[in-house]
């Protein structure tokens, strides 16, 4: 979301996260990022969200080549599983991305199902709240430049010396 973008959107985006977490209790964080790695929001306690939404904004990099160099198309989602649960990144409209952390224990499908649906109302929301900031914009004045054309430079002195002429 860009930073006038009012606190309204970015608590619309909160409480959608919220909502998330208690529809699945398995989940143990929520996070909402731009994809340049910047917090719009978050619900993860005991993360550091600043620190997981640049380690978001990495992966999703690697992850971006990885779908594009394998011809699979544009990324959509990304799934970790480490010893004790998942990280799952899905994208989520134009420039943001959802990151949610679950415990083992999960349900993987209903992660994926959950997921992609709260990515997509995110997605409309920073979209939404992007457009709103860029319409407020004053538009750049554009001025045409008009080019000279400029003489070619002509010596007259035959004995001009250099610094290191003796």
């Amino acid at each position: 979301m860009a930073a006038e973008s009012g606190s309204s959107d970015r608590a619309a985006v909160l409480d959608e996260l919220h909502r998330l977490r208690s529809r699945m209790p398995q989940l143990t964080g929520a996070l909402a990022a731009g994809v340049d790695g910047l917090v719009v929001a978050h619900d993860c306690p005991g993360v550091d969200p600043e620190g997981l939404s640049a380690l978001t904004a990495a992966a999703l990099g690697v992850a971006v080549r990885i779908a594009d160099a394998t011809g699979k198309g544009e990324l959509r989602e990304l799934l970790v599983r480490g010893e004790d649960g998942y990280v799952a990144t899905y994208a989520a409209g134009r420039s943001a991305v959802l990151t949610l952390l679950a415990e083992d224990r999960v349900n993987v499908g209903r992660l994926h199902l959950e997921g992609r649906r709260a990515a997509a109302r995110i997605g409309e929301l920073v979209d939404a709240a992007e457009a709103a900031a860029k319409a407020l914009r004053p538009a750049r004045a554009t001025t045409t430049r008009t080019r000279t054309t400029r003489t070619p430079r002509t010596s007259t002195t035959t004995d001009a010396r250099t610094a290191t002429d003796s």
